[in-house]
């Protein structure tokens, strides 16, 4: 099966009141943890590429790791650019294979946005690629996003219904309270889920995306925690959240920061337990199992895509 757009899986996802998961991607073992999940609950998948893993791993190492998933699960991929900075590094992805980018002009404002965006979709749109844009400033660190809470802004309904019909993207990004990052929350979790129904008022069938949406799981926290790590007041967004988010307008789910902790527990824990064992094989494998573990739970639990294939 060679790549997918998202556009299918939207369509079908909307109707079907679920969200397909996004995961960022790193390397092997993360590709391979996620994708064989999908295998096993029969779900389509989105990997993500942010501007970091393209300079960390290369661009055709991971297209080539993506294809042998494809061999290897016959499911449906799309291959997607998550926050892309600028015009160039969003046209190198699509004539790189990529079948979907985001373009992120949220740091500017609207008709700058506006403007950017729409140069990336009519480049995109005539290679048959799908374009994501975001309106809105969400809050955390992640990569080269970096913005403080001072500086988040939530998405202003009334500019939806503009940003969309002048640029003429896919799917939007909006910003209803998540954060990059593992510190999402003060105090108790809250997203603004009236923000979320007008926006689906306003764009009745259209495609939401949610970024920042890992839960941070607490048995990953404590395990790394446990085994010399140092992350008190860590906390993610509650699953039930994300579930009701999938029930109404959002049809993607950005997942990062979970599959960091789950590899990160898995490593520092085979090295308490081990400490001698120097075999990358020894320490890798755990952690992947447990990207595995954590994807399936996502997949089936939270996202409800799982037979969706």
């Amino acid at each position: 099966m060679p790549l997918v757009t998202s556009t299918e899986m939207f369509k079908k996802a909307y109707e079907g009141g679920y969200a397909i998961g996004a995961f960022n991607v790193n390397n092997m073992e993360i590709i391979q943890g996620i994708t064989e999940a999908a295998k096993e609950v029969n779900a389509p998948l989105i990997l993500q590429v942010s501007a970091g893993a393209r300079k960390y791993a290369k661009h055709v190492y991971l297209m080539k790791l993506i294809e042998a998933a494809i061999i290897d699960t016959d499911l449906p991929i799309c291959v997607h650019l998550d926050h892309g900075e600028d015009f160039e590094v969003c046209k190198s992805c699509i004539d790189g294979g990529f079948t979907s980018v985001m373009i992120d002009g949220s740091k500017y404002p609207l008709k700058e946005n506006i403007r950017l965006t729409k140069q990336v979709v009519d480049y995109a749109h005539s290679k048959g690629v799908v374009v994501e844009g975001e309106l809105g400033k969400l809050a955390g660190i992640e990569d080269n996003i970096n913005v403080s809470d001072k500086d988040a802004a939530f998405t202003d309904p009334d500019e939806v219904e503009q940003f969309v019909k002048e640029t003429g993207v896919d799917s939007l990004a909006i910003a209803i309270g998540t954060s990059h990052g593992a510190f999402k929350f003060k105090g108790e979790p809250r997203l603004r889920f009236d923000i979320l129904e007008e926006v689906g008022k306003r764009l009745p069938g259209f495609p939401i995306v949610l970024h920042g949406a890992s839960s941070v799981i607490p048995e990953y926290v404590e395990k790394i925690n446990k085994y010399g790590g140092n992350m008190p007041g860590a906390q993610g967004v509650p699953e039930e959240m994300l579930r009701k988010a999938a029930s109404m307008s959002v049809c993607k789910i950005n997942i990062d920061s979970d599959l960091r902790l789950a590899m990160t527990a898995g490593i520092r824990e085979h090295f308490a337990l081990n400490p001698a064992d120097f075999d990358p094989r020894k320490y890798l494998g755990p952690a992947r199992s447990m990207i595995k573990e954590l994807v399936k739970n996502k997949l089936v639990n939270v996202l409800g895509c799982d037979g969706k294939a």
